[in-house]
């Protein structure tokens, strides 16, 4: 879970954070006002990660942070301090697909691939959590993140595959 981050005053615009971002550990000083999905995208250059409507309504920045999925645009950067935070760039190791991005890619889970990425940290998130969710909770884990092609029940049958 995410902590509350206090910041008592203005004084404080440059915070030094130290954030493990697919296994590599930067330690950096960021603004205390940067979102983490600005620092992932702006300063790391990690670009999967999507900004989408910029105020946690879409999900096309979801990011595992801790390994729990999480809206970029919704948490400081400063309060991933200590973290280890996951983008799409960091799901699959030596290039390989993971199998929810197969899953998706095999079951038309994909189409303009804007929300992919959320997708597919959230069902990874999902998986890890629970390996053999309900068709309600496959749903429910997709809450959240706006797809525009609606390939909503093609994610549901992709992970389907995997349980």
């Amino acid at each position: 879970m995410i902590g509350t981050l206090n910041i008592a005053s203005t004084d404080a615009e440059a915070v030094p954070v130290s954030i493990t971002v697919n296994g590599q550990v930067h330690q950096v000083t960021v603004s205390a006002h940067r979102l983490l999905v600005d620092f992932l995208r702006d300063d790391l250059h990690l670009t999967g990660t999507k900004v989408g409507c910029e105020s946690g309504q879409c999900g096309a920045c979801t990011v595992l942070l801790d390994g729990v999925a999480v809206k970029g645009c919704t948490v400081l950067a400063v309060q991933a301090d200590g973290a280890a935070v996951t983008t799409i760039e960091g799901v699959a190791t030596g290039g390989a697909l993971t199998k929810v991005q197969t899953a998706l890619w095999e079951e038309h889970g994909v189409q303009c691939g804007y929300c992919t990425p959320a997708m597919v940290l959230a069902m990874t998130d999902l998986l890890n959590t629970n390996p053999h969710p309900s068709d309600h909770e496959i749903r429910k884990s997709m809450d959240g993140i706006i797809c525009r092609c609606g390939v909503y029940q093609n994610v549901v049958r992709a992970v389907q595959t995997l349980i």
